[in-house]
């Protein structure tokens, strides 16, 4: 629920006093997200592409930045005004995303290889308004990795509305945290028998089956503060392991049940390697090290947003030319690099600080 980039490097108060070690983390999840897509994903999106020489198939990086987020939804939240807390989340995941949605637009509309399919306007709207994750059939992703925002908005709309209730506080919040699991846990027998198109826009469309996600980060900074028992915090995380588990079954066309238990025991390693940072000692990296990650850290959502589908183009012009698979992977990594620090100089920062602006003067004026 908190967004993906770290606090913009100007922010020196809150910089000062951040475990780099989470720096760390989430520079390692933005990594493998985009190794996962250019060394898996680029060849399941798009067969005609060479063989890649190395593959990383597991889904894992995408799920821990969604725990990343719900931790730091959980700590941040209590800081000053709920409304403000509320927009300043908005202000900063909505406006890299439209630039993102933009410019992948863009690339497609005039840059893409000849028997690619061309967007068209429709295509650009129906991907603004996010309608693919409620009819992913009749909406198609410009970029499949957006998948995560708005699961991200509705995370930290829930968690205002929910911090503003008795809900929100005290020792009822397990008992939230414990139907979030149990509830899409209850009906999975529906969604892996083929449910109702119905039930499933609902239920994709609100993200129910990735709910443990969140409750995972959020108990993490449960049991770091001293909020939640460890024996009570280790059942809670037991369980949102299972719930991992069963999200990764999938029923195949003989009417056997398979889980991707590569993904999900990568996702249960994140969680305790994520219980580590949060609950241990701050990381000693060489200083070279850890103003990387850092800096790397401050642009990973603009990285994230923009990786994907421009990284596709790139490797069939590369494959086309003949270059080597195992030298495709670097170059996407590192274009993906350079477009996320663009779109995060250009458009996250700038739109964050015009809008907080814009917050702060009409709430004075309000006040006043």
């Amino acid at each position: 629920m908190h967004e993906l980039t770290a606090t913009r490097a100007g922010a020196a108060p809150q910089r000062s006093t951040r475990k780099v070690s989470w720096d760390a983390v989430r520079t390692g999840c933005v990594v493998l997200v985009m190794i996962y897509h250019a060394t898996h994903m680029s060849r399941v999106t798009h067969p005609e592409l060479s063989p890649r020489t190395l593959v990383f198939p597991y889904q894992v990086g995408a799920s821990m930045l969604l725990v990343i987020s719900a931790y730091f939804a959980a700590a941040t939240i209590g800081r000053g005004s709920l409304r403000r807390y509320w927009w300043k989340r908005m202000a900063r995941l909505l406006p890299p995303f439209v630039g993102a949605v933009v410019l992948i637009w863009l690339v497609l509309r005039f840059l893409r290889p000849p028997a690619w399919v061309e967007p068209n306007g429709q295509d650009l709207v129906g991907h603004l308004l996010m309608l693919w994750n409620w009819k992913p059939s009749v909406y198609a992703f410009l970029d499949g990795s957006h998948w995560t925002v708005p699961l991200q908005l509705l995370g930290f709309t829930f968690a205002a509305v929910l911090y503003a209730t008795k809900l929100g506080h005290g020792n009822k919040i397990p008992w939230v945290l414990w139907t979030a699991v149990l509830l899409p846990l209850a009906q999975w027998h529906i969604r892996i028998s083929g449910a109702p198109e119905t039930y499933r826009m609902l239920v994709d469309g609100f993200g129910a089956h990735r709910w443990h996600l969140f409750v995972a980060g959020v108990a993490i900074w449960m049991v770091s503060t001293g909020r939640l028992s460890r024996g009570h915090f280790a059942l809670l995380l037991a369980a949102c392991m299972f719930a991992q588990a069963m999200h990764n079954y999938i029923r195949l066309p003989d009417g056997q049940l398979d889980c991707d238990w590569g993904s999900t025991l990568g996702v249960w390693t994140g969680l305790l390697v994520l219980t580590l940072v949060a609950c241990g000692p701050d990381w000693k990296l060489p200083p070279a090290l850890a103003r990387g990650v850092t800096w790397f850290a401050g642009i990973s959502y603009g990285v994230f947003l923009s990786h994907q589908t421009i990284g596709y183009v790139l490797l069939h012009y590369l494959d086309t030319n003949g270059v080597p698979p195992l030298l495709q992977t670097p170059a996407m990594l590192a274009t993906g690099t350079a477009v996320g620090w663009a779109l995060t100089r250009a458009v996250e920062r700038p739109a964050h600080d015009f809008l907080m602006r814009f917050y702060d003067r009409t709430a004075a004026r309000q006040s006043g």
